[in-house]
């Protein structure tokens, strides 16, 4: 498979496949990837940060990431863009290079689709502590269906999302291909 260049927006933070992202954008290299992406309707990659900072000189982001796409947009009151995205697909880079305005792009592989696999029962407590964060927090702008808390990469995902884990452990969560080893790696971390 040829890799595909994708702009890459490095934070210090991991986003999911399906989780949402609030992101404040004032740096002209972003301003200027925002405009880029509304006029060909892609997304671009999120990846952790390594080394650096998320203004500035150019950051080292990690070999995997979120595709991103903008869902909404508006202007705050402080006058900056603020986009709300949504994490799409996962990535392997490649490679990186930098464009003179300072923006990372990557030479990224689209890592494969998850299997719609059923939880297993060894993983049931899991879906339990799932559906007792969900109605801790009352989010209501995410109906969940029964359908969706038997799947074990939907379960492993929201897992992921809302549990207090470290940068690096959401990032360990965000490699594996396996819905359910991420699962395991979300139990070990609870132990």
């Amino acid at each position: 498979m040829t890799p595909e260049p994708l702009p890459l927006f490095p934070l210090h933070t991991v986003l999911l496949p399906g989780a949402a992202l609030g992101l404040r954008v004032f740096e002209r290299r972003y301003l200027d990837l925002v405009r880029d992406c509304g006029r060909s309707g892609r997304g671009f990659g999120v990846c952790l940060i390594l080394e650096g900072g998320e203004t500035g000189a150019p950051a080292t982001p990690a070999a995997f990431g979120t595709e991103a796409i903008i869902e909404d947009f508006d202007t705050g009151a402080d006058g900056l863009l603020m986009l709300k995205l949504r994490g799409m697909r996962r990535f392997h880079v490649q490679r990186t290079r930098v464009r003179d305005n300072g923006l990372v792009i990557g030479d990224v592989e689209w890592l494969p689709a998850d299997p719609g696999d059923e939880l297993r029962p060894e993983h049931g407590l899991l879906a339990t502590l799932l559906q007792t964060l969900l109605e801790q927090i009352g989010n209501a702008t995410l109906a969940v269906t029964p359908a969706q808390m038997d799947q074990a990469a939907w379960v492993g995902w929201r897992l992921a999302e809302l549990l207090p884990l470290t940068s690096d452990q959401r990032l360990g969560v965000l490699q594996l291909d396996d819905p359910h080893a991420r699962l395991d790696r979300l139990l070990a971390c609870l132990a």
